[in-house]
């Protein structure tokens, strides 16, 4: 194992030497050791007696001495606000437990996505469990689009809805929430998506992304801000008296696997509240105990206790299938039936929908990548990536923004015309340092959007056809300060070790400092001069490959969505010399044994 050396200059590809001498990796990266101060390493390893590696991976997340015990062990009580802290927390809990306890009906309308439908779950749970009534409406993206409708509002009311709940949206729905208090309902918003100056009518808005919120607790996604408003609501009718032998107060713990699995696949900083959601969700998770969850595992075939990486990969978008291709009501379902039967048969379909999904999504990211790489040319100045096609699909668009903005590190929207209105509707993702969130609300205001909304790593828009250019010229003025913040193009390197050295015992303590995901990065080691002794395709665009040191040691390996890149030509067709291999080290447990394994960030030439 090669330990980094006291990197407090490497801020910067300017200011420290590359790693390995890797300039220009083959995805056009500056390797860089992560920053870090080696005093502040060693202090954190001695005063709570943790090896040394363990002490630069901590030192290297900006982990003060004095947060480590919190940080390796984060619990719910702790990092849980006080209601106060978040504006309309207190009013919105008290108006929902006046409901439940005087028996109105109330309905819900969530998003589609993993967060929604994890929120719309959360709450009927909880609601379930106090006595009730509940009735859910999740809008259809391709016949309803996001967010409440008048025409929801309305069917809500109809079936007697009192008191209405948005989860994952409303913070933006002025008129069809004018609609529901023209309607006699009171409404709460729970939403974490930015806000503008004006809010809907509403008897709360809880979101501590609007713009008198100053709580600090922005980073959370939408079903970790219901799970605080249902617990403020228990503690207010365990105060009330409304529970005793006949209605046993529920364990609030048990839902923490639906908080955990929208807080990794909603892309949120997995840092404060979001580190003990993530930790103590997993742990509820690996007991199997929700039908669904579990036979969804089974689906995905995921045979190992679930961390932040099946969640995001294997659970997430087969959970996301049924909303982007199909009705989201269907994993819905999945996460509130106590039928194992009925999950076992709904989690296959969903196993279909997603297949269905791949396959829609590789044909739209095809075209889309040849629309970037026609509109930004050789020069590739732009400081974003606007695509727009006809025919494709509205439930992959979102993902076809990732997989541009992976592949060029800029932000990426991309956009499906719609044949009969002139519009095009699609969704954006992000780089880290650059809101995109806050461009598409500005573009809103400046009357080039017709629809938008987001947060800083997402969003969702709709444009007339005709406002295209005006969109790409908006993303030019206002984009270009943030991508020049975010600077050059870097990997953030943790160490350099080789085949023998990538162990068990290594990878399990390094897992310490997890889960790892937005705002937690998993550490980042490199293979120095090792040689790709077998590579091959596997399933429809990751290679498999072999790696060997030196001394004859080797390693399994995987690169995931690397067929038809540059990375994955190199690999599949290197075998005469070494190659510098970066990645993140994983435990393989496919086979009869658990044995390391690393999954493939990126690879330069020896050299």
């Amino acid at each position: 194992m090669t330990l980094l050396p006291d990197s407090r200059l490497a801020l910067a590809p300017n200011s420290a030497p590359p790693f390995l001498g890797v300039s220009r990796s083959v995805k056009g990266r500056f390797w860089r050791a992560r920053p870090f101060l080696s005093r502040d390493a060693q202090a954190i390893a001695e005063k709570n007696d943790l090896p040394e590696l363990l002490g630069r991976v901590l030192a290297a997340r900006s982990v003060i001495l004095d947060d480590v015990e919190n940080y390796l062990n984060p619990t719910i009580r702790r990092s849980m606000p006080q209601p106060s802290a978040l504006v309309d927390m207190e009013k919105g809990a008290d108006r929902l437990a006046r409901a439940i306890m005087a028996g109105e009906r109330i309905g819900t309308i969530s998003d589609y996505d993993v967060d929604g439908v994890c929120s719309a779950a959360l709450v009927t749970r909880f609601l379930a469990s106090v006595g009730a009534a509940n009735i859910v409406h999740i809008p259809d993206r391709l016949t309803e689009g996001y967010g409440p409708s008048q025409a929801a509002i309305q069917s809500l009311k109809e079936r007697g809805t009192e008191l209405l709940l948005t989860l994952d949206c409303g913070v933006l729905a002025h008129d069809p929430l004018a609609e529901a208090k023209a309607l006699g309902m009171d409404v709460i918003i729970v939403d974490h998506h930015q806000a503008g100056l004006i809010l809907p009518e509403a008897t709360a808005v809880i979101d501590p992304n609007r713009q008198d919120d100053i709580s600090g607790f922005g980073y959370l996604c939408a079903c970790g801000v219901a799970m605080i408003l249902i617990s403020v609501v228990n503690r207010l009718l365990r105060q009330r008296g409304w529970y005793g032998p006949e209605r046993p107060e529920p364990n609030m713990l048990q839902w923490l696997e639906l908080v955990a699995l929208a807080t990794v696949c909603d892309v949120v900083p997995l840092t404060g509240l979001n580190r003990a959601y993530v930790t103590q969700g997993l742990r509820i998770m690996a007991r199997r105990e929700n039908p669904g969850l579990a036979a969804l595992a089974d689906v995905a075939r995921l045979k190992r206790r679930p961390d932040a990486y099946a969640l995001a990969f294997l659970l997430g978008p087969r959970l996301n299938a049924a909303g982007r291709i199909g009705h989201a009501k269907l994993a819905f379902e999945l996460l509130t039936s106590q039928d194992r039967g009925r999950c076992s048969i709904i989690a296959a379909e969903l196993e279909r929908l997603n297949r269905e999904r791949q396959a829609i999504e590789l044909s739209v990211l095809d075209q889309a990548l040849r629309e970037a790489e026609a509109a930004l040319g050789a020069a590739r100045s732009s400081p974003a990536i606007v695509v727009a096609g006809e025919g494709w699909h509205p439930g992959v668009l979102g993902l076809a923004a990732s997989r541009l903005k992976e592949r060029f590190n800029l932000p990426s929207i991309v956009l499906g015309f719609e044949k009969e209105s002139g519009q095009a509707s699609g969704s954006g993702r992000s780089i880290s340092g650059v809101d995109l969130g806050q461009a598409v609300r500005l573009a809103l205001d400046a009357g080039i959007l017709i629809k938008g909304g987001g947060h800083a790593m997402a969003a969702g828009l709709t444009i007339e056809r005709t406002r295209l250019g005006d969109l790409r010229a908006f993303l030019e003025t206002h984009l270009s300060y943030g991508l020049t913040l975010a600077g050059e193009r870097c990997l953030d390197i943790d160490g350099a070790l080789t085949a023998s050295g990538a162990t068990l015992d290594l990878i399990e303590l390094v897992e310490q400092a997890g889960p790892y995901g937005a705002g937690n990065p998993a550490p980042v080691f490199v293979l120095p001069a090792h040689r790709v002794v077998y590579a091959d395709s596997a399933g429809s665009d990751h290679v498999r490959l072999t790696l060997a040191s030196s001394d004859g040691t080797r390693i399994k390996a995987i690169a995931f969505r690397a067929l038809g890149t540059d990375l994955g030509e190199l690999l599949l067709s290197e075998r005469q010399h070494p190659l510098h291999i970066a990645g993140r080290l994983v435990v393989d447990d496919w086979g009869s044994e658990r044995v390391p394994s690393l999954h493939i960030e990126d690879v330069a030439r020896v050299g």
